[in-house]
């Protein structure tokens, strides 16, 4: 392997000999890199620029932000490998294939991706990506073209534009003639929401396996068409830390590899060494482990790359400001810091290029041949179709291989119980082997409990996807093979003149039913109990559409029923009659009539944006369903006939929230509050909800504390995103469609008093936890109360969730948690 000059020569031979030919983003923008912020639109018009005029770069536009702002990619290299790029693309995922006979011995460049920017506010990435681009494009430096014959480079400036535009927006509307240094400025404090998330306020870097927003979805599309060997995510924190970089701490997930952790290691090294020389500081080792699986290093690991997070100090820091140390931090700083480490790597990863092919390979293999979970095959249930499909398209987004079953008894563990036990696979149970090319990261999302040596995490523990979508499922040892593309639904009795439609209320695409329905202006009722009608049960909450008395208003009554089942591929059960063979008559007042809601959510500044996003990204994008957003000081406002449904996210709201709600419940509203949102109100007639008072014996908690054991006796008190299942009142509506159990994702010790005055929807107790890392004084604290309740009052209820039932929006069973609260209760 020939000898490397220091990735500095990048900038001093490379930069000086392009600039007859190509314009530097200097030249180009009109202002020397890091003296501003550049807008979006200039970053792409630059990088468009420089797919016209240079030969060894190639852009690809991949998509669209929510508000319409265009993400794009650059894919740099040798000439030979840009004119080359779709064979190396596909030998690329041939490596991945899992298949031991392709590609031997394998020849060819290595793939590294650089992804800049995923938070919003961290805007020192973007700038350098512009810088990269231009280096890498253009340069002449013997080292850098020696180095892309060996690496296909792609590019990502900006992977979150809207959450950049804000937060430079903000920056440039109130600096003034020259950037003010004093961390005390108002160009230092950004206004709520902040610049950090996305349209809706989601963080896009806890995003990558779920694949909730338009733009993960986008990069991951194209993410998968290159699977590459090496993942970048260059990132900002705080502007008074120094530098990180990979290696990263512990707790490090059991299934990422001997060469994924030696390769951080050196790669850690040989940026140590150049930021040695020039005297800046670092750190490695601290703070990001690698557990939680939707981050941009973690998820590319999951699927056989080398990903690291580097993290330069800077966000909020705008042009310059100065550090607690004294020293001023300036954008051209971080800008020359990002710009080494990532050319240092670029160099590091060419070097490694034919080790990192191998082992990348090999991964793959070894997904058909090893196993570290102990188990061979997911089995989800199929008992709720409509959430399987959802899990479904989860699978496919993430390329995991799955198949529907046949008829045999199993034995596996059971994710309900916490036992091995035998079960029956039936022909629409979902079935994952646990032995594909992408078997690491399938054992990952299913894996029931994460193995976790050091429980200071930077995130949630527990994920499980049966958990989260509330589905029953078993982990089983043996290779089990289905047999099936796709499961077999039940095909209803076709009437000329049914008694009535029925549609059992189980997942989301029966809420976008009900929607459609009362779209068109169908009178839709819920049974409030079960019944059984022509040997069919049906469970508390079901949908019922009466024949007769919608004909009577409305024309065309049948045809828009089916066009309704041909929009979501579902059909009505149709009933002959109103007998019912089991429960009350079809003519009971058991089966309300439903109303519409009309819905508002409260925004502000007091208010988690996550929360609040949440809320609003659940009903645009899953539901298409029309909300209102009301500031906290409108609240006292409401009219009945405009809004009768009110959510206040997690956050704090005004000390007389009580008196300018009353009268608006009594007279039939429906108010939701989430998280803190409980807090405002606890304590204040005519709310009955109250506190958990815990009597815990402290002696029992631990010994004495020392100073360095202070950290880890910090911990009793921290619950890190833990699983605990939630027993439910299955006779409420609001119950309906979410299983036995409820499992919930717990990150706080917030637990209520059983409510004396309303229904007790969901119960923590003794045997509530299920996985996870929970401190031993949280859970002598959580261990029994009521974390979901609904309180009737006058003629409107309020129901209070005390947890966090729409998580990232991939908690996919705390969305029916919602939906049932916002569709059925009355």
């Amino acid at each position: 392997m020939r000898s490397f000059l220091l990735p500095f020569l990048f900038l001093t031979l490379g930069w000086n000999a392009v600039k007859a030919q190509t314009k530097s983003p200097d030249e180009f923008l009109g202002y020397p890199l890091g003296s501003k912020f550049t807008s979006h639109q200039q970053v792409v018009d630059y990088f468009k620029y420089l797919g016209r005029v240079s030969k060894n770069l190639k852009i690809i536009s991949y998509g669209k932000s929510y508000e319409g702002r265009e993400l794009l990619v650059a894919v740099v290299s040798s000439k030979e490998n840009i004119d080359n790029l779709e064979t190396i693309k596909k030998n690329n995922l041939e490596l991945a294939s899992g298949q031991k006979a392709l590609l031997k011995p394998v020849k060819q460049p290595v793939v590294l991706w650089l992804s800049y920017n995923v938070h919003g506010n961290e805007a020192s990435p973007t700038e350098t990506a512009l810088k990269m681009a231009y280096v890498l494009a253009e340069g002449r430096a013997a080292d850098a073209q020696w180095a892309l014959k060996n690496t296909v480079v792609i590019i990502d400036p900006c992977l979150n534009p809207d959450g950049r535009e804000r937060y430079v927006n903000y920056f440039k509307s109130v600096m003034g003639y020259r950037p003010d240094p004093n961390p005390m400025s108002r160009e230092h404090i950004e206004p709520w929401p902040g610049g950090r998330t996305n349209h809706y306020y989601f963080d896009l870097n806890r995003d990558w396996a779920w694949q909730t927003q338009i733009e993960t979805q986008q990069r991951l599309t194209l993410y998968q068409e290159w699977l590459p060997e090496v993942h970048l995510d260059f990132h900002e924190q705080n502007y008074n830390e120094p530098y990180y970089f990979a290696p990263a701490a512990e707790p490090i997930h059991q299934d990422i590899t001997v060469w994924q952790r030696e390769f951080q290691l050196i790669a850690g090294k040989s940026n140590a060494k150049l930021f040695d020389q020039k005297g800046w500081k670092y750190f490695t080792k601290e703070q990001f482990d690698l557990l939680y699986p939707s981050y941009g290093d973690t998820y590319p690991l999951y699927n056989g790359a080398i990903g690291m997070t580097y993290e330069q100090g800077g966000i909020a820091a705008g042009l310059s400001i100065v550090t607690l140390d004294g020293d001023t931090l300036t954008l051209k700083d971080r800008i020359d810091h990002h710009f080494a480490a990532g050319i240092n790597t670029l160099t590091t990863v060419s070097k490694s290029a034919d080790k990192l092919l191998s082992e990348f390979k090999l991964y793959f293999e070894h997904g058909f041949a090893e196993n570290t979970s102990g188990f061979n095959t997911y089995v989800v249930k199929g008992d709720n179709l409509g959430k399987l499909k959802r899990l479904r398209d989860l699978l496919r987004k993430n390329h995991i291989e799955f198949a529907y079953g046949g008829s045999k008894t199993l034995t596996g563990y059971n994710y309900e119980t916490g036992k091995t036990e035998s079960f029956k696979l039936d022909r629409n149970d979902l079935i994952v082997p646990g032995q594909q090319s992408r078997a690491v990261l399938v054992n990952v999302l299913f894996e029931p409990q994460t193995a976790v040596k050091d429980s200071n995490t930077y995130d949630i523990t527990a994920w499980a996807l049966p958990y989260a979508y509330g589905l029953k499922a078993y982990a089983v040892k043996e290779v089990v093979k289905g047999g099936f593309p796709a499961p077999v639904e039940s095909v209803p009795l076709d009437l000329t003149a049914p008694y009535a439609w029925i549609l059992p209320w189980n997942s989301l695409t029966d809420v976008q039913m009900l929607i459609a329905l009362q779209n068109a202006g169908i009178k839709v009722r819920m049974g409030e109990e079960s019944f059984t009608i022509q040997n069919k049960s049906f469970l508390p909450g079901s949908l019922l559409i009466y024949r007769a008395e919608n004909e009577k208003v409305l024309k065309g009554l049948s045809a828009k029923i089916q066009a309704i089942e041909k929009q979501f591929n579902q059909r009505f059960y149709q009933a002959s009659s109103g007998l019912v063979d089991k429960g009350k008559d079809l003519g009971s007042a058991v089966y309300s009539t439903l109303i519409t809601p009309k819905i508002a959510v409260v925004s502000g500044t007091e208010i988690s944006s996550q929360s609040l996003g949440e809320i609003w990204h659940f009903f645009e994008q899953d539901l298409n369903y029309p909300l209102s957003m009301i500031g906290s000081q409108d609240i006292g406002n409401l009219d009945i006939n405009r809004i009768n449904t009110l959510i206040l996210p997690d956050g704090f709201y005004p000390e007389d929230i009580n008196g300018k709600l009353e009268d608006w419940i009594k007279l039939g509203g429906k108010l939701i509050l989430f998280e803190d949102a409980i807090s405002s109100v606890m304590g204040k007639k005519p709310f009955e909800i109250q506190k958990k008072e815990y009597f815990v014996d402290d002696l029992k908690l631990g010994g004495a504390t020392t100073f360095g054991s202070r950290k880890k006796n910090n911990l009793s008190e921290s619950i890190s995103g833990a699983i605990f299942k939630v027993h439910l009142d299955h006779t409420h509506p609001v119950s309906a469609g979410l299983g036995d159990f409820y499992y919930t994702l717990k990150t706080d010790s917030r637990l209520y008093e059983p409510l004396s005055k309303g229904w007790n929807i969901g119960l923590l107790k003794p045997d509530s936890y299920v996985a996870g890392v929970v401190g031993q004084g949280v859970a002598a604290k959580i261990s029994r109360g009521m974390l979901f309740g609904i309180q009737p009052l006058g003629k409107g209820n309020v129901a209070y969730f005390g947890g966090n039932i729409l998580f990232r929006s991939f908690w996919e069973n705390g969305k029916q948690l919602f939906a049932n609260t916002v569709f059925l209760l009355k």
